[in-house]
C-alpha cells in the first residue's frame, strides 16, 4: 500500500498531503497574500507525516507540482522533493500544476480552463475536457474579449484569475467557480497514484520546474 507525499507550491498555496492508494488522508495547507513557502513547507510536512501515523521511511514516492507557476515557489517546492528523494532513494513524480487545478472542479460537460495569473492580463492556461482528458497544451497568454471564443459548449474556468479576467470574459457561455482559486496538493493525491503506478517519475537529479517563460529579475531602485 503505498504512500505518497504530494507538494504543491507553484502558487500563494503552500499546501502538503499524504495519500494512501490514490486517497489523500492528511492534508496541510495555508494560502497567504505574501508567499509563506520558505517558513511552511517543511513544516507542513513532518505534521502531515505525523499525523498520518507513519514515518518518513514509509513514503513510497513523493510528487510535486511541476509549473507552471510562482519561479520561487516551485524552486521551493521541488528543492524539499528532490532532497526528500535522495535522502530516501525514491521516485519522484512530476505533476502539471494546471492539471490539478483543472481536477478539482467536479462537472459533467463541456470544457474546464484553469488560469493562473501571470500579471496584468497575462496568464498561464491549459483547457480539459470534463474527464480531465488534455484538449489543449499549456500556454502563456494575453486575455481579451476574443480569448476562448471558439468553444461553443460550457467553460468553466478556475483559478486565481476570476477578478480580473471577469470583466473581460462574458460571453455566456463562459462560468467562474470562483471557489476553486489554487491548486491543493489533496487533488494530486490519486494523479500522483495512477503515475505511481506506471512508473512514470522523473530523474531526481535532472529535473527542473516547467517555468514556461524565463525568470526576470527586476533591477534595484535606486534609493534617493
Amino acid at each position: 500500500m503505498p504512500f505518497i507525499l504530494n507538494i504543491e507550491t507553484a502558487t500563494k498555496n503552500c499546501s502538503v498531503s499524504i495519500a494512501k492508494n490514490g486517497e489523500t488522508i492528511v492534508c496541510k495547507e495555508i494560502a497567504e497574500e505574501g508567499y509563506s513557502h520558505a517558513e511552511k513547507l517543511h513544516v507542513f510536512i513532518e505534521e502531515a507525516i505525523a499525523e498520518a501515523g507513519i514515518s518518513v521511511q514509509d513514503l513510497s514516492a513523493i510528487a510535486v507540482s511541476q509549473g507552471p507557476g510562482s519561479y520561487t515557489g516551485l524552486r521551493i517546492g521541488v528543492s524539499a522533493a528532490k532532497g526528500l528523494c535522495f535522502a530516501l532513494n525514491i521516485p519522484l513524480i512530476a505533476i502539471d500544476t494546471l492539471q490539478t487545478l483543472a481536477s478539482q472542479a467536479k462537472v459533467s460537460n463541456g470544457k474546464i480552463i484553469p488560469m493562473i495569473d501571470a500579471r496584468r492580463m497575462e496568464v498561464y492556461s491549459e483547457v480539459f475536457n470534463a474527464g480531465l482528458e488534455n484538449e489543449r497544451g499549456i500556454e502563456a497568454e494575453v486575455i481579451t474579449e476574443e480569448s476562448f471564443s471558439g468553444y461553443t459548449d460550457t467553460i468553466y474556468f478556475v483559478g486565481d484569475c476570476a477578478e480580473k479576467c471577469k470583466a473581460v470574459l462574458t460571453k455566456e457561455n463562459f462560468v467562474f467557480l470562483e471557489e476553486i482559486k489554487y491548486p491543493s496538493a489533496s487533488a494530486m493525491s490519486k494523479i500522483s497514484y495512477d503515475k505511481y503506478q506506471k512508473s512514470d517519475t522523473v530523474d531526481v537529479a535532472y529535473f527542473e520546474p516547467y517555468y514556461l517563460k524565463d525568470f526576470i529579475m527586476a533591477p534595484p531602485s535606486k534609493k534617493q
